[in-house]
């Protein structure tokens, strides 16, 4: 953790939506905002996915029993990158010097389920939502790709902003 962007509690849920898009133009066409002006604060953004399975895929998953080796451990590295490069794969998307992230996994093996959770910081003019939910997305993704020999009727989903901080709007999910 950088000594000048620490965790933010945040009281407040923040659900306003802006009067007009802001990637979108006068005409209609497609922007980058510009953020130049916008004053240096830290930025914090959760954002989660799930992935559920066969039973047996929940086993295969706790016994780390799996040909391609350890699901959890290569998921989080895919989800890492995949953060790192969100500005090459969504368009309007600024390039953002990352402090952190972070991907958390909770196996709820009793449900066949896997919570994935990723955090993202950075000291910017622009918010790291994006950043977390690609991190997410994709760790949910790689879990599907590393499991898929034995379970093709994994579903992914549940893919969110849980809260974002440091902004002009503070956000969190209910």
């Amino acid at each position: 953790m950088s000594a000048g962007c620490r965790r933010l509690e945040v009281e407040v849920v923040a659900d306003d939506q802006a009067e007009r898009l802001t990637h979108v133009g006068e005409g209609g066409e497609a922007r980058m905002v510009d953020v130049g002006g916008k004053v240096v604060t830290c930025r914090i953004a959760r954002a989660g996915a799930r992935v559920w399975m066969a039973p047996k895929t929940m086993e295969l998953l706790v016994q780390q029993a799996f040909p391609k080796g350890d699901v959890l451990a290569v998921a989080r590295v895919a989800g890492i990158l995949a953060a790192k490069r969100t500005s090459e794969l969504v368009p309007l998307c600024h390039p953002l010097p990352l402090d952190l992230v972070d991907i958390r996994f909770t196996v709820r093996r009793a449900d066949a389920v896997v919570d994935i959770e990723c955090e993202a910081r950075t000291e910017g003019r622009t918010g790291v939502e994006m950043e977390a939910i690609t991190g997410a997305t994709m760790a949910a993704v790689t879990i599907y790709d590393m499991c898929k020999a034995v379970d093709r009727g994994m579903l992914i989903g549940d893919i969110r902003l849980l809260e974002k901080t440091g902004g002009r709007h503070d956000y969190r999910r209910s």
